[in-house]
């Protein structure tokens, strides 16, 4: 890099040894020195469009990693214009979407929407080759199927993924040529965002929150099948650390069907898993602390381990920057303190979870919000009030098909009406329920409604069916206190403590994938 600078026409042996060098530093965590030699790369390099774009990418991943998006994400609007005077119209595109990526991890909304909507107009209007245009278009998708996904609107988000899914297989198909060819021969556009196998992977991943989050269990656990299988494939060739984020993204998702299934010994072993994997990779535990402390957290409720749940929703939100994990925090917080009656605890919350003032851009959530006011009020028997809130979440439920909220709105208004000792009112609201928590399948759900339905048939006079519900109720019982003794059997079970420092000395090696699908 030193003897190269004084060497003029030497452009490939300069922003090459660059471009390694800054990398180098980065293994090396030593970003304060790769920074000013990649800034200046880039001065030197403005007559060379191929180098001078490679080492904006390079430099506003840097400033990404660091999470400092204002930077990375002025770097990359520099490379936009810069794209677009040099003739590298698919270069611009990509400089484009990778802004927009940034800009949707950064939560910033409002800039992202006339951004993408520019994106979309130059893909949809794509001159150039096809092969280019469809995998723009398999970018913006995703970015497209994520932003409504963090916004929780699984049914908005529909049409988007359709089209994500038809795109991703015309570009696995076996005449389709290699990601080297698909840039064409202009030079400013040999880029591409990810390799189309990881694309594949990435397609399978956003269809697997999206199934999590609309109650789609089995489908989730078909497509995470599907995806682990494809990254164990990937990493026998080339191991690259992207593949290990999907791999924990994917788990962190099966791990919450799991448990809406009534399968926590399941959970647990992938939590195990989740831990492995970031134990291995200490850059991992660093970004992902505050999803493995929530998801203990919920394991901790489910085996109604109150106290331990505290613990790691707390460490959750001391750990994390995220707005909406720390509301998602809250919000089951909240549920843990009405559970165990501590009144005074919740009204400390009562402000953050608010569904009114919710500082979230999360449908779902303020949707969820409402449901823990109806229980708050169901608690304190305050009916009216319950079914206001209640009614509220089925309103929005339904307008996004958050199918869980919906099944849990519907037992918990069958539950008022019977403690209002309406009895018809209950049916036609825990029938619903108990289909779509089958549907689902949610386990806890169909436990809480086939007790009322027992209740409601022996007030009806119908022991026929009253003792059908009382089988149906037994069953579930037997089956979550079955999964809830294995469950605490296991060593990993002691991982509900572990809320600072290094992981406890149980969790080993991750399993192989197979192993883990049981």
């Amino acid at each position: 890099w030193l003897l190269s600078q004084a060497i003029n026409a030497f452009d490939d042996v300069k922003f090459e040894a660059a471009s390694v060098l800054a990398e180098l530093y980065e293994q090396l965590t030593q970003s304060s020195l790769s920074k000013p030699i990649l800034r200046k790369a880039i001065e030197l390099s403005q007559h060379s469009v191929y180098w001078h774009c490679r080492l904006i990418f390079q430099l506003a991943q840097i400033h990404a990693s660091e999470r400092d998006y204002e930077l990375a994400s002025s770097l990359l609007g520099v490379g936009v214009d810069y794209a677009h005077i040099s003739n590298a119209p698919y270069t611009r595109v990509l400089f484009l979407l990778s802004r927009g990526m940034l800009l949707l991890i950064d939560k910033k909304f409002q800039e992202v929407h006339p951004l993408l909507n520019q994106a979309g107009h130059l893909v949809d209007g794509w001159q150039g080759s096809q092969y280019q245009k469809e995998y723009l278009k398999v970018f913006f998708l995703v970015l497209q199927v994520c932003h409504y996904l963090m916004a929780g609107q699984v049914k908005s988000v529909k049409p988007c993924l359709k089209q994500l899914q038809q795109s991703i297989q015309t570009i696995m198909q076996p005449s389709w040529p290699t990601d080297e060819n698909v840039s064409g021969p202009n030079v400013g556009d040999m880029f591409i965002w990810m390799p189309k196998e990881h694309l594949y992977v990435l397609v399978y991943l956003v269809t697997v929150m999206h199934s999590m989050q609309a109650g789609y269990m089995d489908k989730a656990q078909k497509y995470t099948d599907k995806a682990l299988m494809q990254i164990e494939k990937l990493k026998i060739v080339d191991n690259r650390p992207i593949l290990s984020v999907f791999q924990l993204m994917l788990l962190e998702h099966i791990i919450m069907c799991r448990l809406v299934m009534g399968n926590k010994s399941l959970a647990l072993n992938e939590i195990s898993q989740a831990c492995a994997l970031c134990q291995q990779q200490p850059r991992l535990l660093l970004t992902h602390r505050p999803q493995l402390h929530t998801l203990l957290g919920l394991y901790a409720m489910s085996m109604n381990c109150m106290e331990a749940a505290e613990a790691q929703f707390t460490a959750a939100r001391r750990t994390s920057q995220e707005r909406e994990l720390w509301t998602f925090a809250n919000l089951n917080l909240a549920i843990v303190y009405l559970r165990a009656k501590r009144e005074q605890d919740f009204t400390s919350l009562l402000e953050q979870i608010n569904p009114e003032s919710l500082q979230s851009h999360s449908h779902s959530l303020r949707a969820a919000a409402y449901y823990v006011q109806g229980l708050q009020s169901f608690f304190q028997a305050r009916y009216n009030e319950a079914k206001r809130y209640l009614r509220e979440t089925l309103k929005m439920a339904n307008a996004e098909d958050l199918n869980r909220l919906t099944s849990c709105s519907l037992v918990l208004l069958g539950h008022i009406f019977l403690s209002l000792g309406n009895s018809r009112e209950s049916m036609n609201m825990v029938t619903p329920a108990m289909q779509l928590a089958s549907k689902i399948p949610d386990v806890h759900v169909q436990l809480w409604a086939s007790a009322i339905l027992k209740d409601l048939y022996r007030m009806c006079g119908d022991p026929v069916r009253e003792n059908e519900a009382f089988q149906m109720h037994c069953n579930f019982s037997q089956m979550l206190l079955k999964d809830h003794f294995q469950a605490s059997q296991m060593t990993e079970h002691n991982l509900i403590h572990w809320t600072e420092g290094n992981f406890p000395m149980l969790v080993g090696n991750p399993p192989s994938t197979s192993d883990g699908l049981l």
